[in-house]
């Protein structure tokens, strides 16, 4: 895009009760490829106030303690007193998973899709990580929140928090970032005198420690500030809003820079072609950005429930591509077995990784399979 204009992502952090519920349902799922491989699972979570809820449909040889497992998690995100309004020692969790439909199990058995569905994968070359800036710059802030929270370089920090930052582009490439949002829950030792609004001095501390150390040289004089808006933010968590598994699908991803697939990731075994499809198609576009072949690259695979091969591959590289988008196509097809099983293998996604995939996004993390740039070298010689 020619001229100048602004794009904005958010992401929110471990605490966020929708992230609570990913890491939950992940976490239940990392237990049974631990012990069952070959476990099939679609496991969804619920938090509110006092109350955790588990369903889905769970086949496996091994046991889940959910009980046990839900406390584990709140724990280590931090809920684990009153302070915050939500315990994991008191809390109440409630189990209602059920067995896969033998209707679905058996068309992936044979080595099908597990539904049907379209699946979304994007790279570009404006980070070093081939990812969209503002997305890269929000998982960073909350990522620092945490820092701060455990160092206790702020003690009054709680563990819900958000961020969101806008970048200015100029002719495509980007120069500064123009505005932050940090919403910080907190305790009441930084309310001023009202008791309805922080202290400034607290403010600062937020900007200083957070935005402008994770922002560094990208922010200036002119760029805007906005921390805990509504005045405070001391009643988060679970205690003040509702979670459920999926619901943060964009802040897991591209961060709203280009569109997203039919499905959310966490709490989905591998056959879910929603999650493993998504991460085959992010490892296909960001090989041929690695490559050279294009400065940006979208994919879009299409698949039906019970069949192996993709029913489309379509490619986008917005005038960036250095061959035709109908020859990255036929690489993708002739580099990268794009079967449900085939995925599997080549990313290795019967490994129990999934609960670390549950914040901060799940691209632009150099520990993932699908993040690797090992077939740059082969596309760039294919062409």
């Amino acid at each position: 895009m020619k001229g100048t204009y602004f794009l904005t992502s958010e992401s929110v952090g471990k605490g966020h009760p929708d992230k609570v519920c990913d890491q939950i349902s992940d976490a239940v799922l990392d237990c049974v490829l631990k012990d069952d491989p070959r476990g099939r699972v679609a496991c969804e979570s619920f938090i509110s106030a006092g109350l955790v809820i588990v369903g889905g449909e769970i086949t496996t040889t091994t046991f889940v303690d959910v009980q046990k497992l839900v406390r584990r998690v709140l724990t280590d995100i931090g809920y684990n007193h009153n302070h915050y309004g939500f315990s994991a020692s008191t809390c109440a969790v409630m189990n209602a998973i059920n067995s896969q439909s033998p209707d679905i199990a058996q068309g992936v058995d044979a080595g099908g899709a597990g539904d049907q569905g379209i699946m979304i994968g994007y790279a570009c070359d404006e980070t070093p990580e081939l990812m969209p800036l503002p997305i890269m710059l929000a998982h960073r802030l909350v990522m620092r929140m945490e820092e701060i929270r455990k160092k206790k370089i702020l003690d009054y920090l709680g563990p819900d928090c958000k961020s969101q930052v806008t970048v200015q582009y100029k002719d495509g490439v980007p120069v500064r970032v123009d505005a932050v949002v940090l919403a910080c829950q907190h305790t009441d030792k930084i309310l001023d005198k009202t008791g309805k609004k922080i202290t400034d001095k607290s403010r600062r501390e937020m900007i200083k420690e957070i935005a402008q150390h994770v922002l560094g040289k990208l922010v200036d004089k002119n760029t805007q500030y906005f921390v805990n808006e509504t005045g405070k933010f001391v009643l988060g968590g679970p205690q003040s809003d509702t979670g459920v598994t999926g619901r943060k699908i964009v802040v897991d991803t591209y961060g709203g820079v280009v569109s997203h697939g039919g499905g959310a990731f966490s709490g989905k075994d591998p056959t879910k072609v929603d999650r493993s499809a998504t991460y085959m198609a992010r490892y296909v576009a960001k090989n041929i950005v690695a490559a050279g072949l294009a400065k940006k690259c979208w994919i879009q695979f299409g698949y039906c429930i019970g069949r192996p091969e993709p029913v489309s591959v379509m490619v986008d590289t917005f005038g960036t591509g250095k061959v035709s988008e109908q020859k990255l196509i036929d690489l993708a097809r002739r580099h990268f077995d794009l079967t449900p099983r085939g995925i599997i293998t080549e990313l290795e996604l019967l490994n129990p990784i999934y609960e670390k995939t549950a914040s901060y996004g799940h691209f632009g993390r150099p520990e993932f399979s699908w993040e690797q740039t090992d077939k740059a070298k082969d596309l760039k010689k294919d062409t």
